[in-house]
């Protein structure tokens, strides 16, 4: 099992920043991807950005150019810097971690809110 907790969620006004965390413990040396989803509401789920654990990252259109996301392994922490916030940015994040025999963990969610 792996178990994830976000935080960094909070209300900001448009083309500020804000830095999520995700602290992951548990079976953490199968992890093979982790990533940030985000959902709307009355949209679905939607991939975010991600991180291999080759240090590739992809990233939705939407984001790239104003989201990073990162990985500090001696911190067992994954971030999301969000850069240039739009209010279509507003959503619960969820913190993300695959292992590909196991299957995905999924945090709580944290609430961003980008009001124009």
């Amino acid at each position: 099992q792996v178990q994830l907790v976000e935080s960094g969620g909070g209300l900001v006004q448009a083309g500020g920043s804000l830095r999520l965390s995700c602290a992951f413990s548990g079976i953490i040396f199968s992890i093979n991807s982790m990533g940030w989803y985000r959902q709307a509401p009355g949209k679905q789920r939607e991939l975010v950005a991600d991180i291999l654990d080759d240090g590739n990252t992809n990233y939705a259109d939407s984001v790239k150019g104003r989201f990073t996301i990162s990985r500090d392994n001696a911190k067992n922490t994954m971030y999301l810097q969000m850069n240039s916030l739009k209010p279509e940015d507003t959503a619960v994040y969820y913190c993300n971690a695959v292992r590909n025999l196991y299957g995905a963990s999924w945090g709580q969610g944290t609430q961003v809110t980008v009001s124009s």
